[in-house]
């Protein structure tokens, strides 16, 4: 074998090497959230929550109307959704948005979910961020081609609380979970505004929420100011959805814009749109 041919040879094992390591650690990472996906869905399937009241008179009036905006035919069976999104993305501590895909399957009984996206980073360069929380705890991470480990957090009470907050935050596109006889309960404030308290393991979280004129839930809004300078954004702030449709029973809306708030100002860090949504039963 001459110089030229071992040059070659080993420019290509230089290549195909870390290729193949970030390959294998790719296929590696999305089998484990497959996996948390696969735990989420079961546990909704197994959990005993029994929904009550879409219409009850101890729902504030504009609960009511979204309710009935929002299950025209009744409420469905269904115990679980998985969502695929796609749009634009901030990171946190930068002004510039990315493109992004991401994928979401969520309890409809409890506050368990697992969201998972990947981000581009630069050039062909990508990141593999997920956060996750059941049972009460929370983990999230960025991973850099699946491999570098660029961000993780795991569980406090503080960070509990956020994903909590998440929980609730995303219900517009999963409304059963806002049901009477689930973990969120309303408190009335006026006829376009209600409060929604979500409480699980310990913990509570509220969301003042929007409805427009046909009852649809438009917004969602923390009461405090968000922190600004952490390495995530957590839960957001504020949520605006517009674009309802109906799906399996539900009307949905496809189009959602994520924020964080402080100082009166919303600063958007997730622009996008479902792609698919897909709800699941026992």
């Amino acid at each position: 074998m001459n110089a030229r041919t071992l040059v070659l040879a080993a420019l290509t094992a230089l290549v195909l090497v870390p290729a193949a390591y970030v390959f294998l650690a790719d296929r590696g990472l999305s089998a484990t959230i497959a996996d948390v996906e696969q735990r989420v869905a079961s546990r909704a399937r197994a959990a005993e929550t029994k929904w009550s009241g879409a219409g009850s008179t101890d729902l504030p009036a504009p609960v009511r109307a979204y309710f009935a905006f929002v299950f025209p035919n009744g409420v469905p069976a269904h115990d679980y959704v998985e969502i695929d999104m796609a749009g634009r993305f901030r990171r946190p501590l930068t002004e510039t948005f990315s493109d992004i895909t991401a994928r979401q399957v969520i309890s409809l009984r409890a506050p368990d979910l697992v969201f998972s996206a990947r981000v581009p980073v630069f050039g062909p360069v990508w990141a593999t961020a997920y956060d996750i929380y059941i049972g009460g705890e929370m983990e999230m991470a960025a991973r850099l081609l699946s491999t570098v480990t660029v961000m993780e957090e795991t569980s406090t009470p503080a960070l509990d609380r956020t994903s909590l907050r998440r929980w609730l935050l995303e219900s517009p596109a999963y409304p059963m979970a806002l049901l009477p006889g689930g973990p969120v309960t309303w408190e009335p404030i006026d006829d376009r505004h209600a409060r929604a308290i979500v409480s699980a393991h310990g913990l509570t979280a509220a969301l003042i929420a929007t409805f427009d004129a046909r009852g649809a839930l438009v917004r969602f809004d923390a009461e405090s100011d968000g922190d600004l300078d952490t390495p995530y954004h957590g839960s957001g702030e504020h949520t605006a959805r517009s674009d309802y449709r109906l799906v399996d029973g539900v009307r949905v809306p496809f189009s959602f814009t994520i924020a964080r708030a402080a100082g009166g100002e919303t600063f958007p860090f997730w622009e996008g749109r479902i792609t698919d949504i897909r709800f699941g039963g026992r």
